[in-house]
């Protein structure tokens, strides 16, 4: 598959995302310890009650995630994980929209598919023992392979060296060839660059300005700038909840090179930015809102 050739459709579990339009993947952090919104969604009810404000805010796609993978976070126990991830999800896949689960365990990939998760987002990109196979044995689950250097524990005290673009690309290249190669359809396939997973600021601003280059891989691409510490750097907000401007512009700025989903906190306000860039788009393509809305009228 090429970059020219890349999927329309994401296929999932239930659905099938169109990737023509930018999509909002809405973050769920069912975690005490999240970097951002740590313990506001910590309980089934409050998880769930997030859920429905996200699709109400005009989200495409909910993310639910049991364990922080903020830098130098602690790995959590199975059997917590799945305590806090499955009741969430028995729920949520009630609310017909695609639900993804942010874990790298297998166990956990098991679980939640067989309560009908559409989508297995994984930092580690499948490299955990029995993670590919969990993926490769379902008949349609989408996945998500994300680049990460090192380990959430150690990853940024020894960050990537050198041109990250080049490493990623190739990273990224074999990690979803490995999965074609256990049977796993290609449109089932999206790659996430791991904006913050083990690179320094200027590489993940690297990853952002050259973007372009990663679409050579010939997959969507998803881009998780949302309230990240190296838009804190440049704008010396400290805050991560308070760094809503800088990640609807981050986010702007990589659907603008390419990328077809984007992972978000602030849904409602990326979504209203993407609906002006949206409009830009189409008149550019032939014909302005307001001519459209004028061949609509009666």
């Amino acid at each position: 598959m090429t970059a020219s050739r890349q999927a329309a459709v994401w296929k999932t579990a239930r659905h099938r995302i169109d990737l023509r339009r930018p999509q909002v993947m809405g973050i769920v952090n069912v975690t005490p310890d999240s970097f951002s919104d740590g313990g506001a969604h910590g309980s089934t009810s409050t998880a769930l009650r997030h859920c429905e404000a996200l699709l109400a805010e005009g989200a495409d796609i909910l993310d639910i995630g049991g364990e922080s993978t903020r830098p130098g976070s602690p790995a959590v126990p199975l059997d917590q994980e799945l305590a806090r991830v499955l009741p969430v999800v028995r729920e949520a896949v009630r609310l017909d929209v695609p639900i993804s689960v942010d874990t790298y365990k297998p166990e956990v990939m098991r679980a939640v598919l067989e309560l009908g998760a559409d989508i297995v987002n994984d930092i580690w990109a499948l490299r955990r023992p029995g993670a590919a196979e969990v993926v490769a044995a379902h008949p349609s689950c989408g996945v998500c392979l994300m680049h990460m250097h090192r380990d959430p524990q150690t990853m940024q005290v020894a960050p990537m060296q050198g041109d990250v673009l080049p490493q990623v690309l190739s990273f990224l290249k074999r990690s979803a060839q490995a999965a074609c190669a256990l049977g796993v359809d290609s449109a089932r396939i999206v790659l996430d660059p791991g904006i913050g997973f083990g690179k320094t600021v200027a590489q993940n601003f690297a990853l952002l300005s050259r973007q372009g280059e990663l679409m050579a891989a010939g997959f969507p691409l998803l881009a998780g700038w949302s309230r990240k510490s190296s838009l804190g750097v440049v704008t010396g907000i400290e805050t991560p909840a308070e760094r809503l401007v800088p990640s609807v512009a981050a986010a702007l700025m990589a659907v603008e090179r390419g990328a077809r989903i984007v992972r978000v906190h602030d849904v409602r306000q990326t979504v209203q930015a993407l609906a002006v860039w949206q409009a830009a788009e189409d008149s550019a393509a032939g014909g302005s809102p307001q001519q459209e809305q004028e061949r609509q009228q009666p």
